[in-house]
């Protein structure tokens, strides 16, 4: 795979089936190069062996949701000034109806139970901020008065755009559609005017999630309130009432939850995918993200989240009669599990694939997955059948990929190392890149990865792993670094690349370098810190220096206090930056320009030093790129980005 064959890296994007359990409708997400976006449409196959055909010709459209009748799909697309807004269309193809027009975008989206009206969260900005005042230009904006521990998150910017809760009537599909001129045309040109939304919500609040009740007269949503005093992460579910706007709480912060995800069953039942952060409401170090039930004297736990950890990845629940279906991160898998209401745990669909979506009627299951031969498709369960309905991975498969090959190395202390090495073919011996994964709690898994092939396709051995810390393996596994980052994590990290590159004549062990991304930044800081053999280092959106992390970061009222402490000796202990003099290891920095999660001055301030100390270092920087460069930046700026790469390591570690 070349940089450019990023474009045939297609991802399914979670699922709506039918009630009949007919068919089912989905949206498609691509990089394109030409349009500098990703780009994708809706699309609806019959079941339970149809051919997927497109209903929808939008550049992005996402997020499709069938009404209760399966006569409609409500979706997400973006306006003429980038907005995301609610559209609805027929569910066999059509023109779009646009039932939305909101200043600061469309979040999320529900149908009511009767089908006759849309619930949706969107953005709502200060009068006269980010474009509500015609001509007026964001510099010209006035200050922003801050009195809250957060004010800016990674993909969003500044937090002065809550999110409120609203309620519209549903169009008619086949309706005409009302238009008005555009003024100062004369032309016979008209647009769309969206009927009114009803809006429940007020204030600084920000609302997270929209459900309606099986009665249709509440919402269920998650409020977040930005504190004045210091970070809590506990969360409480409230219902607001349809007519009224009036709130009562379902779930309060004295049950020490932070709430990833609600939904109600069919039967009215509330269930939460959440996680206990403790008395303090701070302790989310792999935080076990487990089902509840909220029953009547509160929430009851079905699963365990010593063993199963339902968190992160798309994470959404199905229901099946009184059964809830959940995907459970595993050994670099996402399976699909179904869960009875007295904690029983079944597998409906596991193997070597990533499950990233899922719906299920009338015991049908539909379910977006990933697996080392393809970046999405779309699959179906009927009993002990599994069917592919599309073949989305061809395109990739075509530009040549590899299949990594899983290993288990025993590190220096006993403890299993689980990860994989991708090889070129041929006899070798290759140049070896070790690659780390961001997180630390989260893991690399067996979808067809870019980043892995890229280099691969160059003329390079990958060697990859889930070291202590990592999510995959049970809440033990992803608490033994915290409070000591860069010890066993780093054993770890070190045991599986030279176990590996032992075992392997291919693999040249005396021609190595290393990259990682986030964590996986710090980690290679940290890493040639301590061990000089690589040829070279890619530092890409680090976690370099903790102690400057409060205060900069969207996650610093938090996130280093509980991984490295907050004793000062304690944070200079596991600070890449504390040690960045003793390393020599030519080193390219990359950083993105509004990355709020590790701050471009992480990556300024290690590549001052590095050159400081006479180390050969260069820095690259993304304008307009945030923490998701990689994944979800633009793609000609991911391109470029893997030009740089293999220009990098073409100068200090020859392929061929």
């Amino acid at each position: 795979m070349r940089p450019t064959d990023i474009q045939t890296l297609i991802g399914v994007g979670r699922p709506s089936i039918a009630a009949t359990g007919a068919f089912a409708v989905f949206a498609t997400s691509r990089p394109d190069l030409a349009a500098d976006r990703a780009v994708g449409q809706l699309w609806r196959v019959e079941l339970p062996a149809g051919s997927p055909r497109r209903i929808t010709r939008g550049t992005a459209d996402r997020s499709p949701r069938l009404s209760p009748d399966d006569r409609t799909v409500a979706f997400l697309r973006d306006d003429a000034k980038g907005r995301a807004q609610v559209f609805v269309v027929a569910a066999h193809g059509g023109e779009p109806v646009q039932v939305t027009d909101q200043p600061g975008g469309v979040t999320a989206l529900a149908w009511s139970p009767d089908g006759s009206r849309l619930a949706f969260t969107a953005r709502v900005p200060e009068p006269g901020r980010y474009g509500t005042v015609e001509g007026r230009d964001a510099a010209a904006e006035p200050p922003r008065r801050i009195t809250g521990i957060r004010w800016h998150a990674n993909g969003l910017g500044y937090l002065d755009r809550p999110a409120q809760v609203f309620v519209v009537d549903a169009p008619p599909t086949d309706a005409e559609p009302f238009y008005e001129p555009v003024p100062g045309l004369d032309a016979p040109e008209r647009r769309v005017v969206p009927e009114p939304a009803a809006q429940l919500t007020h204030g600084d609040t920000s609302w997270n999630g929209v459900v309606w009740t099986t009665d249709g007269a509440e919402l269920l949503s998650v409020p977040d309130v930005i504190e004045t005093a210091r970070r809590d992460l506990r969360d409480r579910v409230v219902a607001i009432s349809v007519d009224s706007g009036e709130q009562r709480e379902v779930l309060s912060v004295a049950e020490n939850l932070s709430v990833a995800t609600v939904d109600v069953a069919p039967d009215g039942a509330v269930f939460v995918l959440a996680n206990d952060v403790g008395d303090d409401g701070t302790d989310f170090v792999a935080p076990g993200v487990a089902l509840f039930v909220l029953d009547a004297d509160g929430p009851r736990l079905l699963t365990d989240p010593e063993t199963i950890d339902l968190g992160e990845v798309g994470s959404h629940l199905s229901f099946d009669g009184d059964d809830v279906l959940v995907q459970d991160r595993t050994r670099g898998r996402l399976r699909l599990l179904r869960v009875s209401r007295d904690g029983r745990v079944g597998e409906v669909l596991g193997g070597d694939l990533e499950i990233s979506g899922h719906a299920v009627a009338r015991g049908r299951v539909v379910a977006s997955v990933a697996s080392p031969e393809s970046f999405g498709e779309l699959v179906v369960v009927d009993g002990a059948e599994v069917r592919a309905l599309t073949t989305f991975g061809a395109a990739a498969r075509e530009a040549g990929i590899v299949v990594p090959v899983e290993h288990e190395i025993a590190g220096r202390d006993g403890y299993p190392v689980h990860g994989w090495v991708a090889t070129p073919a041929g006899e070798g011996p290759f140049p070896v890149i070790l690659q780390i994964h961001g997180g630390p709690y989260a893991s690399y898994g067996v979808h067809l990865f870019d980043e892995t092939q890229v280099l691969v396709e160059a003329g390079y051995a990958v060697v990859y792993s889930n070291p202590r810390g990592s999510a995959g393996y049970g809440r033990a596994h992803g608490r033994s670094i915290r409070r000591r980052m860069g010890t066993l994590d780093f054993f770890d990290v070190m045991d599986f690349f030279d176990g590996v590159v032992a075992a392997d004549a291919r693999l040249d062990g005396d021609r190595v370098g290393i990259m990682g991304g986030s964590y996986g930044g710090y980690m290679t800081a940290w890493v040639i810190a301590h061990d000089r053999r690589f040829a070279g280092a890619i530092v890409e959106r680090g976690f370099l220096d903790p102690a400057a992390f409060p205060g900069s970061s969207d996650i610093g009222s938090f996130f280093g206090q509980e991984y490295v402490g907050t004793d000062p000796l304690l944070v200079a202990a596991q600070s890449p930056m504390a040690v960045v003099d003793q390393v020599q290891t030519p080193t390219l920095v990359l950083h993105s320009e509004l990355d709020h999660r590790c701050p471009l001055d992480q990556a300024t301030r290690y590549y001052a030093a590095l050159r400081t100390n006479g180390v050969e270092a260069e820095m690259l920087i993304f304008p307009g790129e945030d923490h998701e460069l990689t994944r979800a930046g633009r793609p000609q700026h991911r391109v470029q980005r893997f030009d740089a790469v293999l220009e990098w390591w073409s100068r200090h570690l020859p392929a061929r």
